[in-house]
């Protein structure tokens, strides 16, 4: 009997070739490529519970959507409204950073009015029991099973007819006849791709829980993300208790949408006012700290920047940013020295945002040469002023979208003072709040600290 031969496949793409090789010419990703033996013999097709037939695009019905809510606002927020019937969703993130935990909640919810069926591929029956117990999930209507085959999940899944499917984790689902281990590429790939042809051909809701990587990415081929319809990544560190559940693909809803909660002994407490975490609550202003007006998803939020400059007895000086985009703020940094007239070239300069969120909008850069400029300077900043704006290269300070929305918020949480560009100034005023509007970070920054805002424009 002749030996089978190994083919080599990507992790990042699925490119398979005859022969290992440092750099995969599909994708250009160094050292991606992982041996693997090819299937014995014809693989059965998939699942297929319904007859493929032809339609014209007139005679499939569009009007909506079918939506259901999970039984989390917050949750429903990032997928985009609810639950979509059919739909694939994963959730990654970190272990232990409550991917299990969110989404035995969510069942619980879900189950009082819809069949669930909780697989579980990583712990047993008797783990699940105990942490539903702690998390006060007390249903008979939840229905558990232990497998990994997911030729017999869906089996099973076929007959117990359930309206939603938890695989906890896709990392350890296998095919029998696939001579490969279980977490590998070919298995996390046709394991994903038949769960998925399962979903659509039976409406039936998927969630996947997925692992990721020392280097923050999902573990297994690139290629599981671009098959599915909704990618959700659970961020948090051990040492906070929030967690920010962000949709970094959504093929029903809005990207970036971001679902706050808090883990607690009870499980996942969602923060309905997610602004008021962010914003420290210090009796007195400190030099270094600046609030700026956020956007993310489709609600504004309150986020308080902080800057430590100090003198650096290094060569160069260390810059260092958490939250914030470290390229650009070496860009602002260049910035406030041409057009500010604030040079930092002999000072290491720390930035931080407070509550462990990450800022990928440009509307940050005005608070953040604020709160910069505030601790170069030992200046405090009005305590109730908010800023935003982009800062291009010039200095010019450009609008930024949902400016209203953001405002509106600021006022809501008390604040009294507002500097803005000129772009986002609207006729209307609002009731409470005197705002600013400047066209320079020079004048931004006489704005911020000689006049305080107070002579609104």
């Amino acid at each position: 009997m002749s030996k089978q031969k190994s083919i080599f496949v990507c992790n990042e793409c699925g490119q398979a070739f005859g022969k290992w090789q440092g750099q995969c010419s599909a994708c250009g990703s160094w050292n991606s490529l992982q041996e693997q033996v090819p299937p014995s013999g014809r693989r059965k097709s998939g699942f297929t519970g319904t007859t493929s037939t032809i339609h014209t695009l007139g005679s499939i019905k569009a009007d909506g959507t079918p939506r259901f809510s999970s039984g989390l606002q917050e949750l429903d927020r990032v997928l985009g409204g609810g639950v979509v019937t059919g739909s694939v969703i994963l959730i990654g993130g970190d272990p232990g950073v409550g991917k299990s935990t969110l989404l035995l909640q969510a069942c619980g919810a879900m189950s009082h009015a819809r069949r669930i069926l909780y697989i579980s591929g990583e712990e047993s029956l008797q783990q699940i029991a105990m942490r539903a117990r702690r998390l006060k999930i007390d249903d008979d209507q939840l229905l558990l099973l232990a497998e990994t085959d997911v030729e017999s999940i869906c089996q099973a899944a076929a007959q117990g007819n359930p309206q939603v499917l938890v695989i906890d984790s896709i990392q350890t689902m296998q095919f029998a006849d696939l001579q490969a281990t279980p977490g590998s590429v070919s298995q996390v790939r046709e394991s994903a791709a038949y769960l998925t042809r399962f979903a659509k051909q039976t409406g039936t809701v998927v969630f996947l829980i997925g692992h990721v990587t020392k280097s923050g990415d999902l573990a297994g081929p690139r290629i599981l993300e671009h098959m599915i319809d909704v990618v959700c990544y659970i961020e948090g560190g051990r040492d906070s208790r929030y967690r920010m559940v962000r949709a970094v693909k959504n093929r029903f809803g809005a990207v970036n949408e971001l679902g706050i909660f808090a883990m607690t002994d009870g499980g996942m407490k969602e923060i309905r006012n997610p602004s008021a975490i962010f914003l420290s609550n210090q009796q007195a202003a400190l030099p270094g700290s600046a609030v700026m007006a956020t956007w993310e998803g489709s609600r504004p939020l309150l986020v308080e920047l902080q800057a430590l400059v100090d003198q650096s007895y290094a060569d160069p000086p260390r810059r260092v940013s958490m939250g914030f985009e470290y390229n650009r703020v070496l860009m602002l940094l260049a910035v406030l020295h041409k057009h500010g007239k604030i040079s930092s070239y002999d000072k290491d300069v720390f930035v931080n945002v407070v509550g462990g969120i990450r800022i990928a909008e440009t509307a940050a850069d005005l608070a953040l040469l604020l709160a910069i400029s505030s601790s170069l300077k030992n200046a405090l900043l009005p305590q109730d002023l908010v800023a935003f704006g982009e800062i291009g290269l010039a200095g010019e300070l450009r609008p930024v979208p949902h400016g209203q929305e953001r405002l509106r918020e600021a006022v809501k949480h008390g604040f009294k003072k507002a500097l803005i560009p000129v772009g986002n100034h609207a006729d209307k005023k609002i009731e409470g709040l005197t705002i600013t509007s400047v066209r320079h970070l020079g004048e931004a920054l006489r704005a911020a600290f000689q006049k305080g805002t107070a002579g609104g424009s």
